[in-house]
């Protein structure tokens, strides 16, 4: 984030966050995100720096996921990221298959971005730039 999450210059993301979960929560795909005890993922410290969010959901399809991420009115806060984010040094999103029922970890998904982090992108952990079949 360029600021702390209560910051003004964050607003007009945190002003997003609640439709933006709400569209999620309908759409085709979704099964499941990550919600802290809170109730609120912003308050959630994954990594070592307190200016990075982290979020996580369990979708049906990496089709399912793309819909939502760049054609519906997500797309729009994907557009403006520029205005509350600093650009990523490192991929800030990665892909993975899990099994039916599986509700992955945060430390699941640390060790996914290490993976891709180190590797080029596989079917171990990938992204929609590059996306890799389920196995089996």
């Amino acid at each position: 984030m360029l600021a702390s999450i209560d910051d003004p210059i964050m607003a007009g993301f945190v002003a997003r966050l609640d439709p933006l979960n709400e569209l999620a929560d309908s759409s085709p795909g979704f099964i499941w995100r990550y919600i802290t005890e809170e109730g609120d993922t912003t308050e959630a410290q994954v990594f070592d720096d307190e200016f990075v969010l982290f979020n996580m959901s369990v979708w049906e399809s990496v089709k399912a996921l793309e819909e939502y991420a760049y054609r519906s009115n997500h797309v729009e806060a994907v557009r403006r990221r520029a205005d509350w984010f600093e650009p990523a040094g490192k991929t800030p999103l990665v892909l993975w298959w899990i099994e039916v029922g599986h509700i992955p970890t945060v430390q699941e998904a640390k060790s996914k971005f290490d993976v891709l982090w180190k590797d080029d992108p596989s079917a171990v952990a990938f992204t929609f730039r590059h996306p890799f079949p389920p196995e089996g």
